[in-house]
C-alpha cells in the first residue's frame, strides 16, 4: 500500500488489518475482514462530513470496521478533538491522492479490509446493510450504477446537450473506444475486495481519462461552483471494455442509493425515518433532477396521461445520497446540526479549532434547536477569518 501508515503515532484503538477489537461484522461477530472506507481532505468541513456519515453507520451498523484515509491537518483536528477513535482504522492520504479522480482512481492503494466499500460522506445509511454486502460479495470490483448511460451522462448540463445528440458524439466515443455499451456510473458506492482486478480496473480508466479529448466527455470543473473532475466516465468505460458487472443503482426496494430530492424525499428532521418516491418507469423517475418544483409537476404530470407512467413506490434505500448540488443545503443544515451536538457531547464548544464551519463566526445552535428547513447556510466566504475554511473557500 502506498500510503503513509501512523501506526506510531500516539492514536488510540487503531487496529490495523487482521487484527480484531470493535470493529466486527454483524454476522459471525469477531470478523472484521469487511469495512466502510472515507476519504477527506481540503477544508475541514469535509472532514465533519465524514465524522457525520460515520456516526450513522455506527446506528445500523454497530460492528464492521471504518477507514478514513485524510490529510495532516484533518489528522491534526481528529486529535485535537479526541475524535480518531471513531475510525477503526485510520491513514495518512498522500498529496497526489487528494481529489476525486486520485483517489477513486486508485482505490487498489486504500484496501485495509478484505472486503472495501467506499463511500462519498455525503451520504447517510438508513438500514441494516447486511444484504446489501451480499449483494456486493461475489464480485471483485463493482460500484452502483445503470446498463447504459443517457445522453447527459459526462456531456453539457446545458442546451449544448442537444448538438451533442444530433452529431452524435456518443455514438463515436462509444464506436472509437471498441466499446458495444456505455455503463452510467454512480461511484457513491465502490466495492473492491480483489486488489488485482480492482488495479486493473484503475489502470484503464486512467488511461481513458488521459485520452478525454478523443471522447464526448467534458470536464466538470466547467460547471459553476464544481472544483474537481469526475472519475465515473473513465471509470464506466473501463468496466464496459472489461465486461464487468455493475450493481442496479435504482433497483426498488432493495436501491443501494437513492437521491435525496425536495419535493419528492419524506423524512424527519434527523433523516432516521426517509422515504424516496421512485417511479418506476426510468424516464419518469429521470425527471427527478429539474430543479424547478413547478416544472418538474408539469413534466410529471404530462406525461402521466401515458399508461404506467405514474407507478410508484416509496423506498427507504440503504443510503441516502446528497449528491445532487442544488440540494447540498439540506445536508450541510443536518452536518451542521449534528456538529453541534457531538461539540456538545464532547466538552468542545469553547475549542477554537471546533467551530461550527456551516454558521456564520460567532453564532451558534442553541441545544436541541434546529434550523429552519428552508434556510441556506452560508458558504465559507462568509467567514474571511474562519479557522476551518481552506484558503480557496475565503477568497
Amino acid at each position: 500500500m502506498n500510503t503513509v501508515n501512523i501506526v506510531n503515532q500516539p492514536l488510540h484503538s487503531i487496529p490495523r488489518k487482521g487484527k480484531s477489537n470493535e470493529g466486527k461484522s454483524n454476522e459471525g461477530k469477531g470478523n472484521d475482514s469487511q469495512g466502510y472506507v472515507f476519504s477527506s481532505h481540503g477544508a475541514a468541513k469535509y472532514l465533519i462530513y465524514a465524522l457525520v456519515a460515520a456516526r450513522r453507520i455506527r446506528t445500523h451498523d454497530p460492528f464492521r470496521p471504518i477507514a478514513l484515509y485524510c490529510t495532516q491537518n484533518h489528522l491534526d483536528l481528529l486529535r485535537d478533538w479526541k475524535l480518531e477513535t471513531l475510525f477503526q482504522h485510520l491513514e495518512l492520504l498522500p498529496q497526489e491522492f487528494c481529489s476525486i479522480i486520485g483517489f477513486k482512481h486508485h482505490t487498489e492503494k486504500f484496501m485495509p479490509f478484505e472486503e472495501n466499500l467506499f463511500l462519498d460522506t455525503d451520504m447517510l445509511l438508513l438500514r441494516n446493510p447486511d444484504t446489501l454486502w451480499h449483494q456486493f460479495k461475489p464480485f471483485g470490483y463493482t460500484f452502483t450504477g445503470q446498463e447504459s448511460a443517457d445522453v447527459f451522462f459526462g456531456g453539457p448540463k446545458h442546451f449544448g446537450i442537444v448538438i451533442d445528440a444530433v452529431i452524435h458524439k456518443r455514438k463515436k466515443t462509444i464506436r472509437n473506444f471498441s466499446l458495444s455499451h456505455l455503463y452510467r456510473a454512480q461511484t457513491g458506492i465502490i466495492y473492491a475486495s480483489d486488489p488485482s482486478l480492482t488495479s486493473e480496473v484503475n489502470q484503464l480508466a486512467r488511461e481513458f481519462y488521459s485520452r478525454q479529448d478523443e471522447t464526448h466527455f467534458i470536464s466538470r470543473q466547467n460547471e459553476k461552483g464544481r472544483t474537481f473532475d469526475s472519475c465515473e466516465w473513465s471509470l464506466a468505460m473501463a468496466m464496459s471494455r472489461l465486461k464487468l458487472h455493475v450493481i442496479p443503482w435504482f433497483n426498488g426496494y432493495e436501491s443501494p442509493q437513492l437521491d435525496f430530492i425536495s419535493g419528492l424525499t419524506n423524512h424527519d428532521s434527523q433523516f432516521e425515518t426517509v422515504a424516496c418516491k421512485y417511479y418506476c418507469n426510468p424516464f419518469i423517475h429521470s425527471l427527478r433532477g429539474i430543479k424547478t418544483h413547478a416544472l418538474r409537476s408539469f413534466y410529471f404530470n404530462l406525461f402521466s396521461i401515458f399508461p404506467r407512467s405514474g407507478d410508484h413506490m416509496w423506498v427507504t434505500p440503504y443510503f441516502l445520497h446528497f449528491g445532487w448540488k442544488h440540494e447540498k443545503h439540506h445536508f450541510d443544515r443536518f452536518v451542521s446540526e449534528q456538529w453541534e451536538q457531538i461539540r456538545r457531547e464532547h466538552q468542545l464548544e469553547q475549542n477554537p479549532l471546533a467551530v461550527n464551519p456551516f454558521l456564520p463566526p460567532g453564532s451558534t445552535l442553541a441545544s436541541g434547536s434546529t434550523l429552519p428547513s428552508g434556510s441556506t447556510l452560508p458558504s465559507g466566504s462568509t467567514a474571511p477569518t474562519h479557522p476551518l475554511h481552506t484558503k480557496a473557500e475565503r477568497s
